[in-house]
Protein backbone atom coordinates (compact mmCIF):
# COMPACT_ATOMS: atom_id res chain seq x y z
CA UNK A 1 0.00 0.00 0.00
CA UNK A 2 1.35 3.44 -0.97
CA UNK A 3 1.73 6.02 1.75
CA UNK A 4 0.33 9.49 1.02
CA UNK A 5 2.97 12.20 0.69
CA UNK A 6 3.81 13.91 3.95
CA UNK A 7 1.86 17.07 4.66
CA UNK A 8 3.34 20.39 5.67
CA UNK A 9 5.21 20.48 8.95
CA UNK A 10 3.15 21.10 12.04
CA UNK A 11 4.05 22.35 15.46
CA UNK A 12 6.95 24.61 16.26
CA UNK A 13 10.11 24.50 14.13
CA UNK A 14 13.34 23.07 15.57
CA UNK A 15 15.27 25.46 17.84
CA UNK A 16 16.92 28.27 15.90
CA UNK A 17 14.98 27.43 12.71
CA UNK A 18 11.72 28.59 11.13
CA UNK A 19 9.24 27.10 8.72
CA UNK A 20 9.41 28.54 5.25
CA UNK A 21 6.30 29.25 3.20
CA UNK A 22 5.65 30.61 -0.26
CA UNK A 23 4.92 33.97 1.34
CA UNK A 24 8.00 33.88 3.58
CA UNK A 25 10.70 31.89 1.80
CA UNK A 26 13.65 33.50 3.56
CA UNK A 27 15.20 34.14 0.12
CA UNK A 28 16.34 37.61 -0.88
CA UNK A 29 18.33 39.34 -3.58
CA UNK A 30 20.41 42.21 -2.21
CA UNK A 31 21.20 45.53 -3.86
CA UNK A 32 24.44 44.10 -5.32
CA UNK A 33 22.54 41.18 -6.90
CA UNK A 34 23.74 38.56 -4.40
CA UNK A 35 21.33 35.81 -3.32
CA UNK A 36 20.76 35.03 0.37
CA UNK A 37 18.73 32.46 2.31
CA UNK A 38 18.03 33.13 5.99
CA UNK A 39 20.83 35.72 5.94
CA UNK A 40 23.38 33.17 4.69
CA UNK A 41 24.93 33.83 1.25
CA UNK A 42 24.06 31.44 -1.53
CA UNK A 43 27.38 30.68 -3.23
CA UNK A 44 26.87 27.65 -5.46
CA UNK A 45 27.10 28.92 -9.07
CA UNK A 46 24.40 26.58 -10.40
CA UNK A 47 21.92 27.62 -7.72
CA UNK A 48 22.68 31.29 -8.41
CA UNK A 49 22.14 30.77 -12.14
CA UNK A 50 18.92 28.82 -11.49
CA UNK A 51 17.59 31.60 -9.26
CA UNK A 52 18.62 34.30 -11.76
CA UNK A 53 16.87 32.51 -14.64
CA UNK A 54 13.78 31.71 -12.52
CA UNK A 55 13.07 35.21 -11.21
CA UNK A 56 9.68 36.50 -12.39
CA UNK A 57 7.78 39.70 -11.68
CA UNK A 58 4.09 38.89 -11.15
CA UNK A 59 1.08 41.03 -12.09
CA UNK A 60 1.00 42.57 -8.61
CA UNK A 61 4.64 43.66 -8.84
CA UNK A 62 5.98 40.99 -6.47
CA UNK A 63 9.02 38.92 -7.33
CA UNK A 64 8.76 35.15 -7.41
CA UNK A 65 11.14 32.30 -8.03
CA UNK A 66 9.34 29.92 -10.38
CA UNK A 67 11.07 26.55 -10.74
CA UNK A 68 8.93 24.00 -12.53
CA UNK A 69 5.55 23.99 -10.85
CA UNK A 70 6.99 25.22 -7.55
CA UNK A 71 7.27 28.89 -6.65
CA UNK A 72 7.80 31.28 -3.74
CA UNK A 73 7.98 35.01 -3.18
CA UNK A 74 11.42 36.53 -2.74
CA UNK A 75 12.54 39.87 -1.36
CA UNK A 76 14.36 42.07 -3.87
CA UNK A 77 16.19 45.00 -2.26
CA UNK A 78 16.86 47.09 -5.37
CA UNK A 79 17.52 46.04 -8.96
CA UNK A 80 16.22 42.58 -9.76
CA UNK A 81 18.26 41.86 -12.87
CA UNK A 82 21.83 42.27 -14.03
CA UNK A 83 22.61 43.62 -17.49
CA UNK A 84 25.31 41.21 -18.63
CA UNK A 85 25.82 42.22 -22.26
CA UNK A 86 25.07 45.22 -24.46
CA UNK A 87 24.68 44.70 -28.21
CA UNK A 88 23.70 46.75 -31.23
CA UNK A 89 21.12 44.85 -33.27
CA UNK A 90 21.08 44.78 -37.09
CA UNK A 91 18.16 47.26 -37.03
CA UNK A 92 20.40 49.71 -35.10
CA UNK A 93 18.86 49.32 -31.64
CA UNK A 94 20.78 48.94 -28.42
CA UNK A 95 19.87 45.62 -26.80
CA UNK A 96 20.63 44.35 -23.30
CA UNK A 97 20.93 40.71 -22.24
CA UNK A 98 19.84 40.11 -18.68
CA UNK A 99 20.67 37.68 -15.90
CA UNK A 100 17.36 35.84 -16.50
CA UNK A 101 18.63 34.90 -19.99
CA UNK A 102 16.28 37.30 -21.79
CA UNK A 103 17.15 40.18 -24.09
CA UNK A 104 15.29 43.38 -24.78
CA UNK A 105 15.78 46.80 -26.30
CA UNK A 106 17.41 49.32 -23.98
CA UNK A 107 15.31 52.40 -23.25
CA UNK A 108 18.08 55.01 -22.90
CA UNK A 109 15.69 57.40 -21.13
CA UNK A 110 15.74 55.04 -18.12
CA UNK A 111 19.53 55.08 -17.69
CA UNK A 112 20.72 56.35 -14.33
CA UNK A 113 23.84 56.19 -12.18
CA UNK A 114 23.42 54.79 -8.66
CA UNK A 115 25.20 56.01 -5.52
CA UNK A 116 28.13 53.65 -6.26
CA UNK A 117 28.59 55.01 -9.79
CA UNK A 118 27.05 51.92 -11.43
CA UNK A 119 24.73 52.33 -14.39
CA UNK A 120 21.15 51.15 -13.97
CA UNK A 121 18.12 51.05 -16.23
CA UNK A 122 14.50 49.95 -16.25
CA UNK A 123 13.55 46.66 -17.94
CA UNK A 124 10.51 44.41 -18.30
CA UNK A 125 8.40 47.19 -19.75
CA UNK A 126 9.74 49.63 -17.15
CA UNK A 127 8.44 47.49 -14.27
CA UNK A 128 11.81 46.29 -12.94
CA UNK A 129 15.27 47.66 -12.32
CA UNK A 130 18.51 46.30 -13.75
CA UNK A 131 22.10 46.98 -12.71
CA UNK A 132 24.90 46.85 -15.26
CA UNK A 133 27.78 44.42 -14.77
CA UNK A 134 31.25 45.87 -15.23
CA UNK A 135 31.51 44.30 -18.68
CA UNK A 136 28.12 45.62 -19.77
CA UNK A 137 28.89 49.07 -18.41
CA UNK A 138 32.13 49.06 -20.42
CA UNK A 139 30.27 47.86 -23.54
CA UNK A 140 27.73 50.65 -23.19
CA UNK A 141 30.56 53.14 -22.66
CA UNK A 142 32.09 52.04 -25.96
CA UNK A 143 28.86 53.15 -27.68
CA UNK A 144 28.79 56.58 -26.01
CA UNK A 145 29.75 59.83 -27.68
CA UNK A 146 29.65 63.38 -26.38
CA UNK A 147 28.91 66.46 -28.46
CA UNK A 148 30.49 69.90 -28.08
CA UNK A 149 27.77 70.93 -25.62
CA UNK A 150 28.44 67.97 -23.33
CA UNK A 151 25.32 65.97 -24.31
CA UNK A 152 25.86 62.20 -24.25
CA UNK A 153 24.61 59.94 -27.04
CA UNK A 154 24.60 56.22 -27.73
CA UNK A 155 25.83 55.43 -31.23
CA UNK A 156 23.90 52.48 -32.71
CA UNK A 157 24.97 52.22 -36.33
CA UNK A 158 23.78 55.47 -37.92
CA UNK A 159 21.40 56.22 -35.04
CA UNK A 160 22.24 58.52 -32.14
CA UNK A 161 20.17 58.06 -28.97
CA UNK A 162 20.19 60.75 -26.29
CA UNK A 163 21.48 59.59 -22.90
CA UNK A 164 19.88 61.51 -20.01
CA UNK A 165 22.70 60.92 -17.47
CA UNK A 166 25.99 62.70 -16.96
CA UNK A 167 29.36 61.05 -16.54
CA UNK A 168 29.55 62.41 -12.99
CA UNK A 169 28.77 59.93 -10.20
CA UNK A 170 26.20 61.27 -7.74
CA UNK A 171 27.34 62.37 -4.31
CA UNK A 172 27.37 59.44 -1.88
Amino acid sequence: MTQPPPGPPSGPPPPGKRWHTREDSGIRLDARLRWWHDDEPIEHPRIIELFNSSLVLDEQGRYQLQIGKDWCYVQVEDAAYEVRTVDVTPDERVSVRLSDRTAEALDPTTLAVDSEGVLTCRVKGGRAGARFSRDAQYQLGELMEQDEGGQLYLRAGQRRLVVPVSLEAPDA
